[in-house]
């Protein structure tokens, strides 16, 4: 799997997670030049807080665009830290 935003591959994966219709791509897997931390946080009743990155490509921002769970709850650990994509950035084969 593939995420592509502003014609840039941002992560690429054999190993992403479907949860919720959302692939989940290894931490590993992000180039994390294209990656810079944000302060927004959101709660999901199952899986618990989650982090965002906004994704930065030549010079355009796309913010909060991508989310993570540090630390997830019990029932959403095989998805920790493990990185989703929504805001226009495409997930594709």
């Amino acid at each position: 799997m593939k995420a592509i935003w502003n014609d840039t591959i941002i992560a690429e994966s054999n190993d992403t997670k479907v949860v919720e219709n959302n692939h989940y791509f290894p931490q590993e897997s992000i180039k994390s030049e294209y990656f810079k931390p944000s302060n927004t946080t959101s709660r999901c009743p199952w899986k618990g807080e989650a982090s965002y990155y906004n994704v930065e490509v030549d010079g355009k921002t796309n913010k909060d665009s991508a989310w993570y769970y540090p630390q997830a709850s019990h029932a959403a650990k095989p998805i920790e830290n493990y990185v989703a994509f929504w805001k226009e950035i495409k997930v594709t084969e």
